[in-house]
C-alpha cells in the first residue's frame, strides 16, 4: 500500500511538474529574446535538478514519474481541443 501511495504521488508530482513548465515555456515565449533565451536556461537547469533528484529515488518514485509526467501531455490535449459548450444554449 506504501509503495502504491509512493507511486500515485510522485505521477502527481510529474503531472505537475510537467504542466509548469508548459506554463514557464508559454510565458517566456511572450518577452524579448535576449530575456527569453536567459529564462529558458533557468528553466531547464531547474528541470534538470529535479530530474536528478527524482533520478536517485526509489524505482517507485522514478516509475510514478515517469507515468504521470508521460500520461499529462495526451490528456492536457484531449481537455484543451474538445468543445465547450455555449452558456445558455
Amino acid at each position: 500500500m506504501n509503495n502504491t501511495l509512493t507511486v500515485l504521488a510522485s505521477a502527481a508530482f510529474g503531472s505537475t511538474l510537467y504542466l509548469v513548465a508548459l506554463s514557464t515555456v508559454s510565458r517566456l515565449n511572450e518577452l524579448a529574446p535576449r530575456a527569453r533565451t536567459l529564462g529558458l536556461v533557468a528553466a531547464v537547469i531547474a528541470l534538470c535538478a529535479v530530474v536528478g533528484t527524482v533520478a536517485s529515488a526509489s524505482p517507485g518514485v522514478v516509475l510514478g514519474f515517469i507515468v504521470g509526467a508521460g500520461l499529462t501531455p495526451p490528456v492536457h490535449c484531449w481537455i484543451t481541443q474538445r468543445p465547450r459548450p455555449v452558456a445558455g444554449s
